[in-house]
């Protein structure tokens, strides 16, 4: 996925559908809903909690991309390239943190 071309069709999207974006703190609120969802299904499917027979059919993917679409939200109404900054942030990974899991014994 190219995340400026995301923007794009996110921001190409509320324009012909969506009438305007939310504001920034309604936005930051669906985020935190979206997260929760994941949250939900990860913690029933993979973690300790049993399974409601209603989270079975439940898409994680489509929650997955529910976040996505919300930070590309603010991203664009924040005016911030997003493929620049995980570029920036992956290059500061690469040579930083390039070792620092590697080095770590809780992980072996």
């Amino acid at each position: 996925m190219n995340i400026k071309n995301a923007q794009l069709d996110v921001d190409t999207w509320i324009k012909e559908h969506g009438v305007r974006y939310f504001n920034e703190l309604t936005n930051m609120a669906q985020l935190t809903e979206e997260v929760g969802e994941v949250a939900r299904i990860i913690a029933r499917r993979y973690g300790e909690q049993s399974e409601k027979e209603s989270d079975k059919n439940k898409d994680l993917g489509e929650e997955l991309a529910d976040v996505v679409f919300v930070v590309l939200c603010l991203a664009n109404q924040t005016g911030i390239d997003l493929q620049a900054a995980f570029d920036k942030k992956m290059d500061l990974k690469s040579v930083r943190d390039k070792d620092r899991h590697k080095n770590n014994d809780k992980l072996k």
